[in-house]
């Protein structure tokens, strides 16, 4: 089983709008009401991949039943802490004047007590002895020390179990030294971790082998419609994405995540995981949802998927 954790859930709406300006009232032509959060995206898309999944973390409130009770609705299996205070929302403002440009407006979302700290790790301990892979992924709420994911990651490997990390800034800094299995860093990501402004193939090799060897097993770099650069089992690959006309990329890193995942519990060779992560990605981009997708379409774009081994 795949667990996916999202300490920063959200209530997702996305405002389908025929212009957006500042400065003057706007009306909004369509809502999409959605559960949201890195790892929730991403226990969406293992659903659809016909995967089993539970989705865990934390939610609160009025705004995080709504997000059990929406999850719960696709078939997802869910185990959340629940915590005092407000899941946050999170708007995405798409402009349909503007090929659909995207402005995002995040909630801070909930602040974690001492106490629900450690309800929240005695929670993934439970988890990591059901599971084969827990998935971590999005920013720490508040409350939370920036080393929160690698005092969860190592609960899971002492259960035996895989972690992915998907986070960026100093909670990623802070917990890549846990060590976990796999990370995805975009390239805003990875310029930040590495302080370096990375600009052809080599240096994203280069850095991501600085990872390597710093202990994590597998590294995957996004690079939205350029595709991805990945060492798996030592070896780089170049992913080439095939080319679409994108509606919505909000979660189309979440679906990498999640057709790695997938992959790697079905435990396809690293060509197929990263054919599987990229068409699955696209797939995302196709659709108005983030952490959804068509299955035909998907399948019908893995087979566009380019993986060179360099």
């Amino acid at each position: 089983m795949i667990t996916t954790v999202t300490l920063n859930a959200a209530v997702d709406k996305t405002y389908y709008m025929d212009s957006f300006a500042t400065h003057q009232v706007n009306r909004v032509r369509r809502v999409l009401t959605e559960p949201g959060g890195k790892g929730n995206n991403v226990a969406k898309i293992i659903k659809l991949l016909g995967g089993e999944v539970t989705a865990s973390g934390c939610i609160g409130g009025d705004n995080g039943q709504l997000i059990d009770h929406l999850l719960q609705t696709r078939k997802i299996n869910t185990d959340f802490v629940m915590t005092s205070g407000e899941s946050r929302i999170c708007l995405n403002i798409i402009d349909e004047s503007s090929q659909y440009a995207s402005t995002e407006l995040l909630e801070p979302g909930l602040t974690i007590s001492s106490s629900q700290w450690i309800a929240i790790k005695q929670k993934i301990q439970q988890l990591a002895q059901l599971s084969t892979i827990i998935v971590f992924s999005g920013s720490l709420p508040q409350g939370v020390a920036t080393n929160g994911y690698a005092e969860l990651i190592e609960i899971v490997q002492q259960a035996g179990a895989h972690a992915f990390l998907d986070t960026s800034g100093a909670a990623f800094t802070d917990s890549i030294q846990a060590k976990p299995y796999f990370i995805k860093p975009n390239q805003h990501e990875l310029e930040q971790w590495s302080n370096t402004s990375l600009t052809t193939d080599q240096q994203y090799i280069d850095t991501a082998w600085l990872l390597i060897n710093h202990g994590i097993e597998n590294v995957c770099i996004t690079r939205g419609s350029q595709g991805a650069i990945a060492i798996i089992n030592k070896q780089v690959y170049q992913v080439i994405s095939p080319s679409i006309q994108a509606i919505n990329t909000v979660g189309c890193g979440d679906a990498f995540v999640a057709g790695m995942a997938f992959a790697t519990l079905r435990q396809c060779d690293p060509i197929q995981q990263l054919k599987l992560a990229s068409a699955v990605a696209s797939a995302n981009a196709l659709s108005e949802k983030a952490g959804d997708m068509d299955y035909a379409t998907y399948l019908e774009l893995e087979s566009a998927v380019q993986v060179i081994p360099l």
